[in-house]
């Protein structure tokens, strides 16, 4: 009886030290481009894509290139290792999700925030529409 106890204690014990683990390394925390830069490890970054910069799809390396500027105004280019991201031209604000490495973003993955076609303008709301 003592064994089974054993066994199913080392067995319980394994299950929570992989959980602890697993739960770590899926927490990436958000950064501004500075910090980022400080961290060297993977980071989100919330900014805005600068238009002005354009974008290009490199379709021999399924690399997308943009330049982009987070909340305080730091300016960085990044690289998104896949395609471009949907609505990524209408998009509000972006976030990538990767590491700076030579003075440009790395990113694995880029998240778009668009505008909400359910929202409505403050004048509909003052109007009762």
């Amino acid at each position: 009886m003592n064994k089974r106890y054993l066994i199913g204690g080392i067995i319980a014990l394994a299950c929570v030290v992989i959980g602890i683990f697993s739960l770590s390394s899926s927490s990436i925390e958000y950064a501004n481009l500075g910090k980022a830069e400080q961290l060297g490890k993977t980071v989100q970054v919330v900014g805005h894509w600068v238009k002005e910069e354009g974008s290009k799809y490199n379709s021999a390396t399924n690399e997308f290139t943009f330049v982009m500027r987070d909340e305080n105004n730091a300016v960085i280019p990044v690289v998104l290792h896949g395609p471009k991201p949907n609505n990524f031209e209408i998009a509000e604000s972006i976030v990538v999700k990767g590491r700076v490495e030579n003075g440009r973003f790395v990113a694995t993955d880029c998240l778009t925030k668009c505008p909400s076609k359910y929202e409505g303008n403050a004048g509909d709301l003052k109007r009762g529409t």
